[in-house]
């Protein structure tokens, strides 16, 4: 019994530290965006970090992650550097995506990571592709691919849906239900606001959770990882989350009331984590402060390396428009970004 709560302790521990690495991190690139340091787009995930670390909790470094423009914490929680992040996110050569893609286009081939995809409901195709190829290859991978209630009005939902069940591929559809696409209210968008009731249609199995509870995604998640590995076909887990931040850097924020959002954050996810670990006696106000320390720390080294990393040379403007043939194998190479530690 003692050893299945050290266990237990231990998972409840990183869940924790991870759901902080991404709240942490994103609140400096909120201090660093003030300082123009980081320019254009950024989209920020504060308050949905219990759905990127729940469901991939339930993935092994084999399986694939399709993400969305709001992606800074599926980066992260999929082992992406905090080092190449950052640099991506200041446009630097070393960044994740050789400083070309900022904020909204993280990419990891060595690390499963696909995007990153700027249109809303883009990652859906090119999840549904992947876990086709794995198919076709017998591969037993899951893809995951995270999207907002947003995308579930775009055709491609429903296209992607019914290819995916047609095929039985193994897709974990993660809906990231936090109530706003941009700036309208699920509500005035959709006449079933039970996102996962759409699925029922094309025969996928899903379910709803509690999006502001790490532990209920992380179970929901591993339920569903099971059953698809199992050859069960795709499923779709909606977490039913919310944004404590705007939209996006540019967004006044207008189309909500300073009281829900207030009502929202008393459900914080890292708060109500924080509190159960206490209750069970798993952690103590100084495993916290050596946590944050460590954390910062981190974040710190991040800052630091996109600080003096390289800007891309004007003459390489050109590179990755078409493929590069290498001399000595006559085949196209398009060399990956060392990842830096």
């Amino acid at each position: 019994m003692a050893g299945k709560k050290s266990a237990r302790a231990e998972s409840h521990r990183d869940l924790l530290r991870q759901m902080l690495r991404i709240r942490r991190f994103e609140e400096r690139c909120v201090e660093l965006y003030s300082g123009e340091k980081i320019r254009g787009f950024m989209h920020l995930y504060i308050g949905e970090e219990a759905v990127a670390v729940g469901v991939s909790h339930a993935l092994t470094a084999d399986d694939v992650v399709v993400s969305t423009y709001r992606e800074h914490g599926h980066a992260l929680i999929r082992g992406v550097p905090a080092t190449t992040i950052m640099a991506e996110m200041y446009g630097k050569a070393t960044g994740c995506s050789r400083g070309r893609g900022g904020s909204m286009h993280l990419f990891d081939v060595a690390r499963r990571f696909y995007g990153g995809n700027a249109i809303v409901g883009g990652g859906l195709p090119l999840a549904v592709g992947l876990a086709l190829a794995d198919k076709m290859q017998d591969r037993n991978r899951v893809t995951v691919c995270f999207f907002g209630d947003g995308a579930v009005a775009e055709g491609e939902f429903h296209e992607c849906l019914n290819l995916a069940a047609l095929w039985r591929l193994p897709v974990l559809f993660a809906c990231e239900n936090n109530l706003y696409a941009m700036g309208t209210a699920l509500a005035r968008s959709h006449a079933q606001t039970d996102l996962a009731l759409r699925a029922a249609g094309y025969g996928v199995a899903a379910w709803p959770v509690d999006g502001m509870d790490v532990l209920a995604v992380a179970d929901a998640a591993a339920r569903a990882a099971e059953a698809i590995r199992a050859g069960a076909g795709p499923h779709l887990v909606e977490s039913r989350t919310y944004r404590f931040r705007a939209h996006s850097m540019y967004d006044p924020d207008r189309y909500r009331s300073k009281q829900e959002i207030e009502q929202w954050k008393k459900r914080d996810p890292i708060d109500a984590l924080v509190a159960s670990m206490k209750a069970e006696r798993e952690i103590t106000d100084d495993d916290l402060a050596v946590l944050e320390k460590e954390i910062s720390e981190e974040i710190d080294h991040a800052v630091a390396f996109a600080e003096q990393a390289p800007v891309e040379p004007v003459e390489d403007l050109s590179r990755f428009v078409y493929s590069e043939t290498s001399e000595t194998s006559g085949r196209a190479r398009v060399g990956p970004v060392e990842a830096a530690s």
